[in-house]
């Protein structure tokens, strides 16, 4: 291997990317943007919602729960109604998330201290939502019926104020550097190829491995520099409290672009086009994305996914990320994700160097 023009092509390679503008335009702008709009958009908090109240009882309890719903912060509009046809057709139209019907007896059990139920109707088509709403108005009514016999005291370690920016914005951090290198990778064989250079390089003296490595050296560095902007946003800019140990979230964020670059680079070796190549890095990107546990937990899919699972580098990525930021992740827990990530890598490397030099032969 001849370093000099290992070097000469390693240059040539990033010359090509950063003089393209296309590929400009992927690198910068739609990364950042996705970061500023998916850390204050992707939530699971319920804000604005609205409530429709049927009370049928005029008792002062009543009345309180009734005034405590209305002022929770959830709760952007109370609708009274006075029927269950009502409330039902509000459900029906969509136009609240939550119908709370208060029976006529509800004071009155309160008093002689009774159990006291009131019904509340979600609106299923947006489950979530509902679901998590249901959990605020269990809140509400346990503080204003006063009949709990043993007080639970809660307290939500690493994240008290259950903040889901501190959540979001580590996991985004991974997922964008993701597509970032998938991307870059996934276009540089298959560039070459649509504009005729490939030719020139399979009559150049440059070996094989040489250029599989001109190829991957680039990608590697753009996701590890992407990454790092997106790390230093979290810190910085949505100041998600940092607690680990940053020199080994570095050896994981290499490892995993590592990973992710052989695998873009078996995209680039079959795709004839930059349009089929890109159109492979979404289709093998969003599945790692949903498989990873960044937005459902592994460990509720079926056991062959979780097999799956384990075989995508982002699952563990996002362990030591999101570990790093919320809590001192332990070093044989890290430990235990970095090796699937260094074997993943190892894998993907070498079939990706298998498939090139194929294809250049």
């Amino acid at each position: 291997m001849n370093l000099s023009r290992l070097m000469a092509q390693i240059v040539k390679e990033l010359l090509s990317l950063l003089r393209d503008p296309r590929a400009r335009a992927i690198l910068i702008a739609p990364p950042l943007l996705q970061l500023l709009i998916f850390s204050f958009a992707a939530t699971l908090e319920v804000r604005n919602a609205s409530v429709a109240m049927f009370n049928e009882d005029r008792g002062v309890a009543a009345r309180e729960l009734a005034a405590a719903v209305g002022q929770a912060g959830f709760v952007s509009s109370l609708v009274e109604v006075h029927d269950r046809d009502s409330q039902q057709e509000l459900l029906n139209q969509g136009k609240v998330l939550l119908a709370v019907h208060i029976p006529p007896d509800y004071s009155r059990k309160l008093l002689t201290g009774q159990p006291a139920q009131v019904q509340v109707l979600l609106d299923g088509r947006r489950a979530n939502a509902a679901q998590v709403a249901l959990s605020y108005l269990n809140l509400i009514a346990s503080e204003q019926g006063g009949t709990v016999t043993e007080p639970v005291v809660i307290r939500h370690a690493f994240n008290p104020n259950l903040i889901y920016r501190w959540f979001v914005v580590p996991g985004l951090a991974g997922i964008l550097s993701l597509f970032t290198a998938l991307v870059v990778t996934s276009l540089s064989i298959s560039r070459e190829r649509e504009l005729g250079t490939f030719d020139q390089l399979l009559v150049s003296p440059t070996t094989p491995l040489e250029i599989i490595i001109a190829k991957c050296v680039p990608a590697v560095l753009v996701g590890c520099v992407m990454g790092a902007v997106m790390i230093t946003a979290a810190i910085v800019f949505f100041r998600v409290p940092f607690t680990g140990s940053l020199s080994w979230l570095v050896l994981a964020l290499f490892l995993f672009i590592l990973s992710v670059v052989g695998v873009g680079l078996m995209i680039s070796a079959i795709s004839a086009t930059q349009q089929q190549a890109i159109l492979g890095a979404f289709a093998l990107g969003v599945p790692m994305i949903l498989l990873s546990g960044f937005a459902t937990p592994v460990e509720n899919m079926p056991d062959i996914l979780q097999w799956i699972a384990e075989a995508v580098p982002l699952t563990h990525f996002l362990v030591i990320v999101q570990g790093s930021f919320m809590k001192d992740l332990p070093l044989p827990v890290i430990s235990a994700h970095l090796w699937p990530m260094a074997l993943i890598a190892l894998v993907s490397l070498g079939s990706a160097t298998v498939l090139v030099k194929s294809r250049l032969n």
